[in-house]
């Protein structure tokens, strides 16, 4: 079924106004970005991720994104991350969907594998590699190239290991499905495995998923193919790129825009533009609003993108999506340090918007 980009009258407030992708309408263009807790023990969902992402919606965002859930267990960044690769896993997440649905709000879900940058404590404990005899697993990647100096080398994965991730993001798709999410988002970006295998930093493989572009992007495309067979018509796909390393022999912007339309033929609606996370000792010049022009960019392609990267402020968002640089505001940190700031932007634009009716003495 082919995207719909609304257009929006210039008299009414760009962020507020209605997305529909597919047959999935956004109530506003404010998004929670994946954000991840490090909270789940094997892989299963709790009650801080119900009352975490349960905040977030009656907030007013109009798509909560769930953070990096792995698809297989030695997929996880951390033993703390989410996971579905198991049905046991869907109940929990279906206690989270039902109750972000009631608020007005749409569920969404990023489907990860962290490939090297797995076996990791949890941020608060070091964030560095376990060890193996310290609750840490042996990584896979698509070279045995280890993320920075004085870690554990990762396996090179073979065609047989290839073939079970993608099952893995097959299968975690249809159980996604199952728990009610309503858009999947494929994580591409930050150094975890499929952005591993686009960058020549990482990938030195000489088969046939690494050397040239078309290779590099193979298993990202056989991914996006595979989830798109389970995925719904009626529902979006997105996926996560880091729009470049920041790095000199590194994936580019230019193989962003290139790939674009290659994801659109595989089935992905959006593209979520982000950057960085493949090079442990990346130069990155960040500032307010600072990969916004890697969305612009590619959304010229003639797919819908979002922009993410310390999007802080209403006017700072509204200026994003009226002056067509995005279609979509996905917030992070903000989102974790304000949890209703669609409540708040409402009211600094003069717009109507919805509040729980449990909140409306403090309207």
């Amino acid at each position: 079924m082919p995207v719909v980009m609304r257009n929006i009258t210039t008299t009414m407030t760009h962020l507020l106004s209605p997305l529909r992708i597919r047959n999935i309408e956004l109530r506003n263009r404010i998004a929670m970005s994946p954000m991840c807790q490090y909270s789940a023990k094997d892989g299963l969902s709790n009650d801080w991720h119900v009352v975490h992402y349960g905040t977030r919606a009656s907030g007013g965002a109009g798509l909560i994104i769930a953070e990096a859930t792995a698809v297989w267990p030695e997929g996880r960044i951390t033993p703390g991350d989410l996971g579905l690769w198991s049905d046991d896993h869907i109940p929990g997440l279906r206690r989270i969907t039902d109750f972000i649905h009631s608020q007005g709000s749409v569920a969404g879900i990023q489907l990860a594998h962290a490939g090297r940058k797995a076996s990791c404590a949890v941020p608060w404990d070091g964030g560095k590699q376990l060890g193996l005899n310290n609750g840490g697993w042996n990584t896979v990647a698509p070279s045995a190239i280890p993320f920075s100096p004085g870690e554990r080398a990762p396996v090179m994965a073979d065609n047989v290991c290839l073939e079970r991730i993608i099952e893995g993001f097959r299968e975690t798709a249809r159980r996604a499905l199952k728990a009610g999410f309503r858009v999947a988002e494929i994580h591409s970006a930050h150094g975890y495995l499929l952005h591993e295998f686009l960058s020549p930093l990482s990938n030195r493989r000489t088969d046939e998923y690494g050397g040239s572009f078309e290779n590099r992007t193979r298993l990202l495309l056989e991914v996006t193919t595979a989830i798109r067979s389970v995925w719904p018509d009626e529902y979006p796909l997105f996926v996560r790129i880091s729009s470049t390393d920041w790095t000199d022999g590194g994936w580019t912007p230019e193989e962003s825009v290139r790939l674009a339309p290659l994801l659109q033929k595989s089935g992905a609606d959006l593209i979520d533009c982000s950057s960085g996370g493949n090079v442990h000792n990346a130069k990155i010049p960040t500032g307010p609003g600072y990969q916004v022009p890697f969305a612009e960019r590619v959304r010229k392609t003639g797919i819908m993108t979002a922009a993410v990267g310390m999007i802080t402020e209403t006017s700072q968002a509204e200026q994003i999506i009226s002056e067509g640089k995005a279609d979509l505001v996905l917030m992070g940190r903000e989102l974790l340090r304000n949890p209703y700031f669609p409540l708040r932007a409402a009211g600094e634009r003069g717009e109507e918007i919805n509040w729980p009716k449990q909140y409306l003495r403090a309207k």
